[in-house]
């Protein structure tokens, strides 16, 4: 079917989407914060269990008060669904943009968002990743929004430089997102610009090495920002993420944990220490926190995959207790290894 002849479709699901419910990031942008400032909390009030004083004293040597830094954090957390570093041009008009024009009610507010999955439906993908990242042509579960995406994005490539994939009547790139984005997060892996030729089977680099990137840059060059942006990877517990749609409750899901956050006790500190139990501590010269992330992104596949399908509020109270007090858990475990290197 035509871009042409789906305008019309695409804008009406959009309206009813603005309507339905809030755009999606994974965690709200708020929610985010909230994690990271509760982890920083919960490593302050179990100092015996945690790197907490390391990781004092390496924040007021760098001339930081811990509250000082845990906004930082929190802020870096927040601010990666602002990234202007993707931008997928039209195959026909070779236009680039970084988010759909449909986007306010298509839950996608910027194309960024692709990179945050980690897909545990499909397994290994392309690029050698035990775990690939968002494909709409190896999705399981993919509902309306994935499937208007595709369709209004059909054949539309990923900006990759001038030289490279262009439209019929042009190439407007604007960002080389392959040769940068998708560079940073590639590790080594098998890829090509002639992969992200086509929306509907690009096969986007998942959100555990985002983690990684960030935090490589961190042990280079140690930064709450670039330490924060490595905290964003707890989108791995948010279970759409993980079984890797846009659609099925995604949004109103994400808007319910915002809004009940405080009221259900999602972050409760002695869910908090429980979760701890369910992670492999990172040691404390380890450069690759991979492994840590994808054991959050596997409890979340195996625990919250009934918010795909259920709106009840007693099982958004159980999975909300089990992922949020897991993410905080996961922040927790990032920085005791932090910590360690602050501490030198």
């Amino acid at each position: 079917m035509k871009k042409t002849g789906l305008m019309a479709t695409s804008l009406a699901l959009a309206t009813l989407a603005t309507m339905a419910s809030a755009p999606a990031h994974a965690w709200q942008q708020e929610t985010h914060r909230r994690i990271v400032l509760d982890a920083v909390t919960f490593m302050k009030n179990n100092p015996g269990s945690t790197n907490y004083d390391k990781l004092v004293a390496g924040v007021t040597r760098a001339g930081y008060t811990i509250d000082q830094f845990a906004q930082a954090l929190g802020q870096g957390a927040y601010d990666v669904d602002d990234f202007a570093d993707t931008y997928i041009c039209g195959a026909t008009t070779g236009n680039c943009q970084m988010a759909p024009v449909w986007g306010l009610g298509s839950g996608i507010v910027k194309y960024t968002s692709y990179w945050h999955f980690q897909n545990h439906t499909a397994g290994k993908d392309v690029h050698g990743n035990p775990f690939g990242g968002y494909n709409y042509a190896k999705l399981t579960v993919a509902g309306d929004i994935d499937n208007m995406a595709a369709s209004w994005l059909y054949g539309d490539y990923l900006d990759d430089g001038a030289g490279g994939n262009g439209g019929w009547f042009g190439d407007g790139t604007k960002y080389n997102s392959y040769g940068l984005t998708e560079a940073h997060y590639r590790f080594g892996g098998v890829s090509s610009n002639s992969q992200y030729a086509d929306f509907e089977t690009m096969p986007f680099q998942p959100i555990d090495n985002l983690g990684q990137y960030w935090f490589q840059q961190f042990l280079s060059q140690p930064t709450a920002q670039s330490l924060g942006f490595t905290l964003h990877t707890t989108d791995l517990l948010q279970p759409h993420h993980t079984w890797t749609t846009s659609a099925n409750n995604h949004a109103s899901w994400e808007q319910w944990v915002l809004d009940y956050y405080d009221t259900e006790h999602l972050n409760d500190p002695t869910l908090v220490a429980a979760a701890m139990a369910d992670f492999t501590p990172v040691a404390p010269t380890a450069v690759d926190i991979r492994p840590l992330l994808t054991q959050g992104g596997t409890y979340s596949y195996a625990n919250g995959g009934i918010v795909l399908s259920s709106t009840d509020q007693n099982d958004r109270r159980r999975v909300g207790q089990q992922m949020i007090p897991h993410s905080i858990a996961m922040v927790v475990h990032v920085l005791n290894r932090a910590a360690e290197r602050l501490a030198n």
